[in-house]
């Protein structure tokens, strides 16, 4: 899959993102933190999550899963308002069912915060930004 574009909420330049990268993105213009968004799977998950410089928001969802399509601008938006500070990968669970079982996700949507390849929280079920917000900011300010 081809690296997604991304409009910078600075300056407008539309920029390429890389699923795997040291550091954050920054808009090839203005330099400032672009929304990290990506997707990871099975073989791609390591270099996206695990080896990321920052918090990382995974969002375990389905195609079919009317929820998760409820969540997921809520997420993309979180992104959005913490680019340079948190990553959001999103695992489709039909397409990835090794990492269904190695974190035991039971329903969609499941969102895990993990750093450095561990999990600092896991919220299941869809819900609204502002309790998205609050979970993630609480998370990681109890991380070490």
């Amino acid at each position: 899959m081809a690296d997604p574009i991304v409009e910078c909420p600075n300056c407008g330049r539309r920029n390429r993102v890389a699923a795997v990268a040291a550091g954050v993105p920054r808009c090839g213009n203005c330099h400032r933190p672009l929304p990290w968004i990506a997707e990871a799977g099975d073989d791609t998950f390591a270099g996206a999550v695990e080896q990321a410089t920052i918090p990382v928001l995974v969002d375990f969802w389905a195609t079919w899963c009317a929820p998760c399509r409820m969540v997921s601008p809520a997420l993309e938006q979180l992104a959005r308002e913490r680019a340079g500070e948190l990553k959001l990968v999103k695992i489709d669970c039909d397409a990835a069912p090794k990492l269904v079982e190695r974190f035991s996700v039971q329903a969609v949507p499941t969102l895990l915060v993990m750093h450095h390849g561990q999990i600092l929280g896991r919220q299941p079920g869809a819900v609204p930004l502002d309790a998205l917000r609050r979970w993630v900011k609480e998370t990681l300010d109890r991380s070490p």
